[in-house]
């Protein structure tokens, strides 16, 4: 898709919800925009993610505290004004933008206002895809505010890939990867029988069985921090199993096998896809990580995150029609999301290997699309 952009100044605007979501969703947003030679403010109101998120920035990207005042005089002001998932635009910045370009005489040249919304592969995704709202009232009367769908089909905003994603992902050491792991916690090799399973969680009902099932054969897991270790020391500890230091491992014996559970540091997000990549199964929540899993191509299951009115369980099975997904494979999902109360049926090698080739003709239905900066930029050019 061709793009006669030249570079634009956007302002992208987050509010935090879930500290790694939203940023996390953001960042990589802001991050490909720049890399495409455009400039940006992200606006947010808690950036302490990108502490270790993004420890070191990225040229062409500015932070500006949410609740700061607009530019100054001497800034650019926005070409393009990107809210994430329905924030909410401070009305002292879009008053200024509206006045920036009356200054001008350029009344009809106001901000492209795009509203990027949530990921899902529901059907109405497709049909509010790119539809326009007018503002009646506040200093945006009379602006049309655009609404950009993220998604999984053609019809929709597609996903957030950088360009030599796929081309990182086929250079990957996994071995070299693992050895590496091992070697930082002090621990041996645990040979080719081994199987690695990455934990990025809420706090799931089922945790607990997914712990004692993984004894059934060696299995190295590795658990993020905050929510995810919290809820497997708690799920350990509920079993008499006790608590080891913050950073380091445990070793629990299953009978004849072994599980060996470390215990991870925050890490940058290329360090989180390279964890996904080296790992055969992988525990992801929300939304970004699901798609960074989508693009490892290794087994997954999606904790969705849930919400009061049970809205989630529509979209965790429209995701698993897309996906194809075998019945094994929802079955496990609907136990790992609470929508049933079924036992956890912990994948065998052949069935592992059965939901690997799922996520791999999902990640190949996907790469035939353009990645979601690509669309968005092609967006851009037409309205404006």
């Amino acid at each position: 898709m061709n793009h006669p952009l030249p570079p634009l100044q956007w302002d992208v605007f987050c509010r935090v919800i879930d500290n790694f979501g939203d940023i996390g969703v953001c960042w990589r947003l802001v991050a490909q925009l720049a890399a495409r030679g455009h400039r940006v403010r992200l606006w947010v109101d808690d950036a302490s993610a990108l502490q270790w998120m993004a420890p070191t920035g990225c040229p062409g990207v500015e932070l500006r505290a949410w609740g700061s005042p607009p530019p100054g005089p001497d800034e650019a002001p926005p070409d393009v004004m990107v809210e994430a998932f329905g924030c909410d635009i401070a009305p002292d910045f879009i008053a200024y933008s509206a006045y920036q370009s009356s200054a001008k005489g350029q009344e009809d040249r106001k901000p492209l206002w795009v509203n990027l919304e949530y990921l899902s592969a529901e059907s109405y995704v497709e049909r509010h895809h790119k539809l326009s709202s007018l503002l009646s009232s506040g200093p945006g009367a009379g602006w049309t505010r655009w609404f950009f769908y993220p998604g999984f089909t053609p019809a929709t905003g597609g996903l957030l890939r950088e360009h030599d994603l796929m081309a990182r992902r086929e250079a990957f050491d996994r071995s070299a990867w693992r050895a590496k792991h091992a070697s930082a916690f002090g621990l041996g090799d645990g040979g080719p029988e081994q199987r690695w399973v990455s934990l990025f969680c809420y706090e799931p009902a089922a945790l607990p069985e997914l712990l004692w099932r993984c004894q059934a054969q060696p299995t190295q897991l590795l658990v993020t921090p905050g929510r995810p270790t919290a809820a497997v020391r708690a799920a350990l500890a509920e079993h008499g199993v006790q608590n080891m230091k913050q950073i380091g491992h445990q070793r629990l014996s299953g009978g004849r096998e072994q599980l060996l559970i470390s215990y991870l540091p925050p890490r940058p997000q290329p360090a989180f896809d390279e964890m996904l990549w080296a790992c055969d199964f992988n525990a992801v929540r929300g939304e970004d990580s699901l798609v960074r899993a989508l693009w490892a191509g290794q087994a997954l299951v999606w904790q969705i995150y849930p919400q009061h009115d049970n809205a989630h369980h529509d979209k965790l099975w429209a995701f698993l029609d897309w996906l194809q997904a075998p019945a094994s494979l929802r079955q496990f999902h609907a136990t790992w999301n609470g929508l049933d109360t079924a036992p956890l049926q912990w994948p065998g090698d052949d069935t592992l290997a059965e939901w690997t080739a799922c996520i791999q003709a999902a990640r190949a239905r996907l790469v035939t699309q353009d990645n979601l900066v690509a669309q968005l930029l092609g967006f851009v050019a037409e309205k404006r």
